[in-house]
């Protein structure tokens, strides 16, 4: 059978059993609202353990739309079955969570069903959130239920059809939500991986922009943290960290999940930024769990070549446009010499995942986009080069650093690569 017929068929037979789920699943009864929201708790214990959870979460980074008041929803997710817009929850009773129980809010999080017992949609992660202990569930409503209430109705959804049709979403759970707990571990582990799988697992919900998608917008439960697509920039597998060209440790990681930055390897950009810029606020003893539970995920460590040292152009030979391009606009942050590489803690372009990757794809949406100054770290800063240079400039100079400072084979048809995801980025 085709791939496309295999699809097909997949998608029919979840049609299927969404309608039968329909019928006994698909709305579930509504909890009686409250008249007003509940009045923010004193235990300041509390608030503090549910905002550690919010930034672990990133519930601010999908629940605030861009220029928005935060946590007042708006924000567009592109799927690729159309455009979600996460709603507000924020402490309004009107148009938030106000009107909320914790029981409507742990039911949320852990089996996808809004207080009126409608279903939400999966983009939403209870998927992960269902690990969620009970503890933890009550510390994140009460940090909610504290945050300033905004007046900000829901905006509608772009969805095709018949993936409009939110019952269908009962046939998906059937397949794919696995509510619960974490079964234990088959081995005993140190409690810093146990933290550290419960974050990943549950709260951080990690896998969701990091393991493979199937036809119906569910993780691909046989690749793992085998990497991803989001909008727009490759999402790096977690299960590979120890075959870069240096392998990652548990040090860099924790590094890089609270400032953005691994000298070694990279410096956050894309969805990723706002990743970092959250966990910062995070407890490291956290982050350190994150980062020792996801090593633990690697294959042995190979042995490693010597990193390459960056060729030097030989005088006698007239510039080639990406060199001359390169000298121009980037050596002065990332040549080896550059103030910027000590000062800053730049990654190293031969040592860097983005200049070593198979696909140049990250690599051109860096230099396209930049990465936004925050006004934290000078580090994180590059300006953008999408009106400043062409689509073969950018392919020039792209081709020059990964032949000159990663000493990779070339990206195959650069140009219209670049060409390509500008059009995407235009969209």
């Amino acid at each position: 059978m085709s791939s496309k017929k295999k699809a097909a068929w997949t998608v029919g037979a979840v049609i299927v059993i969404g309608v039968a789920a329909a019928l006994a699943y698909a709305r579930q009864p509504a909890i009686p609202p409250l008249a007003q929201a509940p009045a923010a708790s004193a235990n300041q214990s509390l608030l503090a353990q549910g905002a550690r959870l919010a930034e672990l979460g990133d519930c601010m980074q999908c629940h605030t739309a861009k220029d928005g008041k935060p946590y007042a929803g708006g924000e567009p997710l592109a799927t690729p079955f159309g455009t979600i817009y996460t709603t507000n929850i924020t402490p309004d009773v009107e148009t938030g969570i106000g009107g909320w129980t914790q029981e409507a809010f742990a039911r949320a999080l852990r089996k996808g069903v809004s207080r009126d017992g409608h279903l939400l949609y999966p983009a939403f992660p209870y998927p992960h959130f269902t690990r969620m202990s009970d503890e933890d569930i009550a510390a994140l409503y009460a940090y909610m239920m504290a945050r300033t209430p905004v007046h900000a109705p829901a905006k509608a959804n772009a969805l095709s059809f018949p993936l409009n049709f939110r019952p269908l979403v009962a046939g998906w759970n059937l397949l794919f939500l696995d509510e619960g707990p974490l079964p234990q571990p088959a081995r005993t582990q140190s409690a810093e991986w146990l933290r550290g799988r419960y974050l990943v697992e549950g709260a951080g919900h990690c896998a969701s922009c990091h393991t493979p998608m199937n036809a119906l917008g569910a993780e691909k439960s046989s690749q793992p943290y085998a990497g991803g697509l989001i909008d727009g920039w490759n999402v790096p597998p977690l299960n590979a960290l120890t075959l870069a060209r240096k392998p990652w440790t548990v040090d860099q990681i924790t590094a890089y999940l609270r400032t953005g930055i691994a000298s070694e390897h990279s410096a956050a950009a894309g969805p990723m930024l706002p990743v970092a810029h959250h966990l910062a606020n995070a407890p490291e003893s956290d982050v350190r769990a994150i980062a020792t539970y996801l090593m633990s995920l690697q294959p042995p460590v190979p042995a490693q070549p010597a990193a390459p040292a960056p060729a030097a152009a030989a005088e006698s030979q007239p510039l080639s446009p990406g060199a001359a391009l390169f000298n121009a606009s980037c050596a002065g942050c990332h040549s080896a010499a550059a103030p910027m590489r000590s000062l800053g803690d730049r990654p190293a372009l031969e040592l860097g995942s983005t200049l070593n990757a198979d696909s140049p794809r990250n690599a051109i949406q860096m230099v396209l986009n930049g990465n936004p100054w925050t006004g934290s770290s000078a580090a994180h800063y590059m300006p953008p080069f999408a009106n400043v240079l062409t689509d073969q400039q950018i392919a020039d100079v792209l081709a020059y650093a990964r032949s000159t400072y990663a000493q990779r084979p070339a990206w195959n048809d650069l140009p219209a690569a670049v060409a390509a995801i500008r059009k995407e980025n235009s969209k």
